[in-house]
């Protein structure tokens, strides 16, 4: 046997293939040595099987001499045949079927389907005899879309199961398990999983389903799609290990992306029970967006009695459109109805459209002070992506409705919109043809209301449409020069319907009674060079026509002694011209101080003066006039005429009956200066502005014969410090007045007076700073503009908080959690955040001598964050001409980490007083929260 073996392994291939032969003579030696030394006692057994098999190989006798000898025949056996499959050709027809039938027994699987990687940082020890293999420290294995992190983790792939665990040392369990099966991801303290049926049995497992996380004792894991729970805990709480709340089910079933359903649930509150829970529950989860219910707000009303407030239903429609329906209902009688539609359309376009509305009942029937109303409001809002078709746009904003929606609404919490005055809305497609020359038009509607008069004015529609400039001189390359060259000329055309009504007649047919038609057509023509090299000239004229849709004709009825006003309905027109030229420069002054090495390096004066000149002939060929007869029985007392035009009370009115020439002049002036950098390492001194824009702007008559001038307008920004700049504007007038406070043509200075009279003035400013002001600039957060968003600056107020914090009914604002960066400050040393908001203004009035100040107030707001999830905003204002304070509102905001909690007070209201109270969950259980509201008692 040794032989054996090693004659294979020397006739082997390998590095001893030269001697080959020579051991191959050697190994014929060794067997002749070995038969020669033979035992003797051996020989015995050999000679009698020898012998016998001798007898037994020759038991047949040869034949006797003499006898007959039979020959054999021919073996027929061994005759060679011709063989047949070489000469005869075989047919599709003749090839034998094989009849003998498929196994139908399907062999079995393997047990396993792919590689299977494992890993151990101390050791991988494999024990074949139980079948196991053991990974010991930042262990894994990977088995098809399935990986196990543990510190432990052993390989039964007899049972071919997993089990992982993490490593308890000293106390200190670590490396726990972490599953992972395509997105699901499970983190308990052990796991068996059986890589056959899928299935799995985890202990104290914590997974995630659209921000709910599960966090069961017992986790047993069925398939892909269905897992039991055994005593979990839901939550929303970012601390998995000890979550300031969560609701207990004893048992639960749980489908991924569809649902989960519990026995006996209650919630718990720092590991305290409450009474709060349910005998079973069905809690629907999908990434999707579903329909379901919106739990309403409970509470009492002391003048409506009890009520059901923002319940109602969401539809998911589809991808691109929702819809919420909501309502409120008092016991009194009162309702109010809402409805919210969001749409989208990725890179196309987004927008969001509501409706309110409120039937209001005050008191009890039968009493004097009863009343009964309604109010609603429309807001659409519409935005399109500019790249999904750029020579073409839609867009709206719509804001209308009852003019006292925004004050008595039952529902309405922001009390800062009580301030707003106007409602305005606008919907507008534009279209740009681009051709040459190019041609443009919009097609709009517009809104304006005044909540205090109840005014409405509309343009429904309006057409703007014009023809962008065409230079007929200009050269086909170059730029051009001169006069000629530059000559150009446009189309421009407005065309509106607009119609001024009352809040009463609004959507009614009487709104349309008195609606105005008409088209104007403007063509400018004009053309600019340079004057000496310096001075920039440009001249022009302008052609205008007006058509409307009816006119008025004026006559005087001596019966009534009255003016008689007739519609006459109708094509008219009228066509007007004008002429005007401007020359204007820029001036440069600079200063160099002398003393080298001051903060003032440089001071730099630019002025650019203009001044223009137009003129308008008198277009009395479209004006009539009618006689009033005398009373009088004077003979010298004449009869009145007068001059009127059929075109008064149109859209753009009548043209001017008065020729008219003028000269207007005008002149900016900005200063700046370089001062010295406080960074020693700059290269470049500092350029400042000292002051911005002012402007002085006024104009002479040539064709008044009196009173030539006009008031002086000047404006004007002066920085005060960083972020602070004070606006200023007014009014100058160089003439008198006489002691009926009217206007003399007689300057204020030949009347013992000064050079000009301040008749009017404004001054005013915003500022704003924080903390971070005084810590140095993050490039990395932006500046605070505003929420342009929020309900007060949408109802046309200001982005800001100076009017308070916008209050949603559904409180979206809190949902979201507000992330700040994690600067490693502790609670002993925080540094307390603030800013502070202000906004001043003051209007002075002298235009007949009152010399007062018509209004003056300051508005004011702050927040501060006592601590990392404490904040106190404030805000308040005082008017120094009615000396009282504004709208005051006090808002304290708590971060419970998954809850939030606020309460807002306005002790000193625009119309009213309230508060509101609100603690809730955020995020998929935001329907778990106390919403508690004061109304606004507008008796007060």
């Amino acid at each position: 046997m040794g032989i054996q073996k090693l004659s294979q392994f020397i006739n082997c291939d390998g590095r001893f293939g030269e001697i080959k032969i020579y051991l191959s003579q050697k190994i014929s030696t060794i067997h002749r040595l070995l038969t020669l030394h033979i035992k003797r006692h051996l020989l015995l057994p050999i000679y009698i099987f020898l012998l016998c098999c001798s007898t037994a190989l020759f038991a047949q006798d040869p034949p006797a001499r003499g006898g007959v000898i039979i020959r054999a025949k021919e073996d027929t056996l061994i005759q060679e045949k011709r063989d047949t499959l070489l000469t005869q050709e075989i047919t599709l027809s003749q090839v034998p079927v094989d009849t003998v039938k498929t196994d139908t027994i399907k062999p079995k699987n393997e047990l396993l389907t792919d590689v299977v990687e494992y890993y151990g940082e101390d050791y991988v020890y494999v024990d074949r005899k139980e079948g196991k293999v053991y990974m010991y420290n930042e262990a894994y294995i990977v088995y098809e879309d399935l990986r196990i992190d543990a510190g432990l983790i052993i390989l039964d792939y007899n049972k071919n199961e997993v089990y992982a665990k993490g490593i308890d040392s000293a106390g200190v369990y670590s490396q726990a398990p972490i599953f992972v099966q395509g997105p699901n991801k499970v983190e308990p303290d052990s796991i068996r999983f059986n890589m056959d049926t899928k299935k799995a049995i985890s202990y104290n497992s914590a997974t995630e389903q659209d921000g709910v996380k599960f966090i069961p004792a017992i986790t047993k894991r069925e398939n892909d799609s269905v897992y039991y729970f055994k005593n979990v805990k839901f939550t929303t709480s970012e601390r998995t290990e000890d979550p300031e709340y969560y609701f207990l089910a004893r048992k639960a079933k749980f489908v991924p992306k569809k649902k989960v359903v519990t026995g006996l649930v209650n919630m718990y509150i720092a590991d305290v029970p409450t009474p709060i829970g349910l005998p079973f529950a069905f809690f629907p989860i999908t990434q999707d967006r579903t329909s379901g219910f919106i739990f309403p707000n409970i509470g009492e009303q002391n003048r409506r009695g009890f009520f059901f407030q923002n319940g109602g239903y969401y539809f998911a429609l589809n991808d691109y459109v929702d819809l919420t329906l909501t309502g409120d209902y008092y016991t009194n009688g009162s309702y109010g109805l809402r409805g919210d539609s969001d749409y989208a359309l990725r890179y196309k376009f987004r927008g969001n459209l509501s409706f309110r509305y409120e039937s209001l009942i005050e008191s009890e029937r039968g009493f004097p002070d009863f009343s009964q109303s309604t109010l609603y409001n429309i807001r659409w809002s519409h935005t399109q992506d500019p790249k999904s078709s750029p020579n073409s746009r839609f867009s709206a904003s719509v804001n209308l409705g009852s003019s006292r929606f925004l004050q008595q609404s039952i529902n309405q919490t922001n009390n800062a919109s009580q301030l707003v005055n106007t409602l305005s809305s606008s919907v507008s497609y534009s279209k740009t043809i681009p051709t040459q020359p190019e041609v443009s038009f919009t097609i709009a509607a517009t809104h304006s209301q005044n909540t205090q008069t109840e005014v409405i004015n509309m343009s429904l529609p309006n057409f703007n449409g014009s023809v962008s400039r065409v230079f007929p001189f200009a050269p086909k390359s170059g730029v051009k020069k001169g006069a000629l060259q530059n000559i150009n000329l446009q189309y421009n055309v407005v065309s509106e319907n607009r119609i001024q009504t009352t809040d009463s007649l609004f959507f009614k047919k009487e709104m349309f009674d008195d609606a105005r038609i008409g088209a104007r057509h403007t063509i400018p023509l004009s053309t600019n060079f340079k004057l000496f090299d310096y001075l920039s000239m440009s001249m022009g004229a302008n052609y205008e026509e007006v058509w409307v849709g009816r006119t008025f004709d004026q006559s005087y009825d001596t019966e009534t002694s009255s003016v008689v006003r007739d519609t006459v309905s109708g094509f008219d027109s009228y066509r007007t011209y004008s002429f005007s030229t401007s020359l204007g420069t820029t001036l440069y002054g600079d200063y160099t101080p002398k003393k080298e090495g001051g903060k003032i390096q440089a001071i730099r004066h630019t002025m650019r003066p203009s001044i223009s000149y137009s003129v308008s002939p008198a277009f009395d060929q479209f004006y009539d006039e009618y006689v009033i007869p005398t009373q009088s029985a004077d003979p010298l007392v004449q009869d009145e005429i007068v001059q009127y035009s059929r075109f008064e009370g149109t859209l753009y009115g009548a043209p001017s009956n008065n020729y008219s020439s003028g000269l207007s002049y005008s002149l900016n002036n900005t200063i700046e200066a370089k001062v010295r950098d406080r960074d020693t390492t700059a290269t470049e001194p500092k350029k400042i502005s000292l002051i911005n824009n002012l402007n002085f702007a006024g104009n002479y008559s040539f064709s008044a014969d009196s009173l030539n001038f006009s008031p002086i307008r000047f404006s004007a920004g002066i920085p005060i410090i960083e972020k602070l700049e004070l606006n200023l504007n007014g009014s100058l007038d160089p003439y008198a007045l006489d002691n009926n406070n009217q206007r003399i043509d007689r300057f204020n200075i030949d009347n013992g007076g000064s050079l000009f009279r301040l008749t009017a003035a404004n001054v005013s400013f915003n500022y704003s700073f924080s903390s971070k002001d005084f810590q140095g600039k993050d490039d990395d957060e932006p500046e605070d503009d505003g929420n342009f968003e929020n309900d007060t600056f949408r109802n046309g107020g200001r982005p800001d908080d100076l009017f308070g914090v916008d209050s949603p009914i559904d409180n979206r604002a809190s949902q979201q959690r507000k992330k700040t960066k994690d600067k490693g400050q502790s609670w002993y040393n925080y540094e307390i955040p603030w800013n502070l908001r202000m906004a001043y203004t003051m209007t002075y009035s002298n235009s007949v001598r009152q010399n007062e100040i018509s209004s003056q107030s300051i508005m004011l707001s702050s927040s501060v964050e006592l601590s990392p999830r404490w904040s106190v905003r404030v805000s308040s204002g005082y008017d120094f001409k009615n000396k009282g304070v504004t709208l005051t509102q006090l808002r304290f905001e708590r971060d419970l980490e998954s809850w939030y909690s606020w309460f807002s007070w306005t002790p000193i209201g625009a119309r009213n007083t309230s508060w509101n109270f609100f603690i809730g969950i955020r995020g998929i259980l935001k329907d778990i929260k106390y919403d508690k509201r004061r109304e606004a008692d507008r008796r007060l």
